[in-house]
């Protein structure tokens, strides 16, 4: 019986650490190059903590626009928010100005630093990704 539990417990252990070898870390200097954009550029707006400003400024907090597909939040980042939009059912009025003068890195960085901070696990963003989407502006 203990021959058993002690096989269990070691191929438990195993898959555990296999398990952990196939997650893709998130890059640490890229979430800190963000955080100093996000500081720079966003964080008026989007405040410390990404609360935002309700009916203003949208959230940041594990809200579907921010965990859901990349490219949407890239161009959101290059051409800006001129109209109300909905965010999980709310809508926010303030206008958001395009960043389009941020470097593709710059852009993937803070994207990357927004989709791993305020409670979010997503995957990170890259410059390539962004040089792509910007490309087909």
């Amino acid at each position: 019986m203990k021959k058993i539990i002690l096989t269990g417990v070691a191929l438990s252990a195993a898959l555990s650490f296999l398990a952990a070898q196939t997650k893709k870390p998130v890059a640490g200097s890229s979430v800190a190059r963000g955080k100093k954009v996000y500081e720079q550029y966003c964080l008026t707006c989007h405040q410390v903590d990404g609360s935002g400003v309700p009916h203003l400024n949208p959230p940041l907090i594990k809200t579907t626009f921010v965990l859901g597909e990349k490219p949407a939040l890239v161009q959101v980042i290059l051409k800006g928010m001129q109209s109300s939009v909905p965010i999980d059912d709310e809508y926010y009025s303030n206008n958001m100005p395009p960043h389009n003068f941020l470097k593709d890195q710059e852009i993937a960085d803070v994207l990357t630093y927004v989709r791993n901070n305020f409670g979010n696990k997503a995957g990170a963003v890259t410059a390539a990704e962004v040089k792509a989407i910007r490309a087909k502006n």
